[in-house]
């Protein structure tokens, strides 16, 4: 706190509040017996945690979103799907960093259901931070068996709500979900690819 406060000249307090407010969303943590605060190391276990809380609640947003969403949003979400297959076809890192978390935040947001939207909302910091190294992984390996499906399962999502099909939304919204993790475990090579990534990280 006091390093922060100095390097970029205010006092203790707003840096002690922030510090406190990342460590409730999980960012940071305190470690027993260290002094200072850590930025989390992120794992499969937690990843897959958070994934199935995500499919709960972007499940049920896309199915309501064949009945709710406006032709406005429907075309909105079939634009960021398409930029988004292609910038996954092009490697396009900041492309997909730009159209990848808007598609599902748009389907929440257009879905309705006040409840959906505040859970989501607790989950987006930790869901942005995981779908960005997700997204490093697809960046890396061009090999991955998955990846055809993590490219155009948004379409498939967008295809379903325009069908107005709620069991197929939330099929296709499922599949998504699964296919990111599957894509993420086999990054992994049988072991935790985020443990290879700071490994990596550390001998460089």
């Amino acid at each position: 706190v006091n390093s922060i406060a100095s390097n970029i000249g205010i006092s203790r307090t707003p840096v002690a509040e922030a510090i406190m407010s990342l460590c409730e969303k999980g960012f940071v943590v305190s470690k027993p017996d260290t002094n200072g605060f850590f930025v989390i190391d992120l794992s499969l276990s937690d990843m897959i945690d958070l994934y199935n809380m995500r499919a709960a609640l972007e499940c049920e947003a896309a199915a309501l979103c064949t009945e709710r969403s406006d032709p406005k949003t429907v075309n909105e979400l079939e634009q960021l799907a398409e930029q988004f297959a292609d910038c996954v076809r092009n490697r396009d890192y900041d492309g997909m960093i730009a159209t990848d978390m808007p598609f599902h935040s748009l389907i929440v947001s257009s879905c309705g259901n006040s409840y959906i939207q505040k859970c989501y909302e607790m989950l987006l910091p930790n869901l942005t931070m995981y779908q960005a190294s997700m997204i490093r992984f697809i960046s890396a390996n061009v090999d991955n068996p998955w990846s055809s499906s993590v490219t155009y399962n948004h379409n498939s999502v967008v295809e379903a709500i325009k069908m107005h099909i709620p069991e197929l939304a939330r099929q296709a919204m499922a599949n998504h979900v699964s296919a990111s993790l599957n894509y993420t475990m086999f990054t992994g090579g049988g072991s935790d690819p985020f443990v290879n990534l700071r490994n990596q990280k550390d001998k460089k």
